[in-house]
């Protein structure tokens, strides 16, 4: 039986933190410093040290990402789950909200009628939105997939994506239509991911803004 470890509430996510750099050492496994904190951070979130190898990232994806949220870009997720995971106190700092147009009346009429999904119809809404957007796909292959006909379209261009969904069904296909694109992007390949992994990278871009920001001042 694994001994039960006294830890205060404050000291916890600190000794979390310590023990997936143990881990990953023990593993030989060495994270690119520009994206160590945000694959570290859904580590935390899943316990599951698989992302260490999965996570993809484009390009400079995370500075780019930093400078999107540093000049207020808005936040779109695919479901209330990542939504209510994303911390919007932080995020509003920068100028920025964060939507999910999922549950919304317009999206259920538009999707029974036109026979598509929630989440590509809400693809569509989060379009309209009149300054850069990172969307935060968490859940719904088909949103990507969405993503991806407007940018072939070149009706629509994402500022940028984080492509994380979770699941069988077009899961894989999906992310990798994104990864064809010139689009900048976080994507775990595979089937794994989440509202939560996504939120988690949302959060730990944010994080790594203000720590830059407390550690100028």
């Amino acid at each position: 039986m694994n001994e039960i470890q006294y830890v205060r509430p404050e000291e916890i996510e600190q000794r979390s933190f310590a023990i997936i750099s143990e881990e990953l050492e023990k593993q030989k496994i060495v994270l690119n410093k520009e994206q160590e904190m945000i694959t570290k951070r859904v580590i935390h979130t899943t316990a599951d040290f698989d992302y260490a190898k999965s996570l993809y990232f484009s390009e400079h994806a995370v500075e780019k990402a930093k400078a999107l949220l540093r000049q207020g870009a808005d936040i779109v997720t695919d479901t209330n789950m990542a939504l209510s995971g994303i911390n919007r106190r932080v995020l509003a700092r920068f100028g920025g909200e964060a939507h999910c147009f999922m549950a919304e009346e317009d999206t259920a009429a538009l999707a029974k009628e036109r026979g598509m999904t929630r989440a590509s119809v809400s693809m569509e809404l989060a379009a309209k939105i009149p300054k850069p957007v990172i969307f935060a796909i968490g859940n719904a292959p088909t949103a990507l997939l969405k993503l991806y006909e407007m940018i072939q379209e070149q009706s629509f261009r994402p500022a940028f994506i984080i492509g994380v969904p979770v699941g069988f069904v077009n899961v894989e296909a999906a992310k990798e239509r994104i990864l064809t694109t010139d689009i900048p992007c976080i994507v775990n390949r595979g089937r794994k991911g989440g509202s939560n992994v996504a939120a988690a990278i949302c959060n730990a871009l944010l994080y790594e803004l203000v720590y830059e920001l407390e550690r100028r001042e």
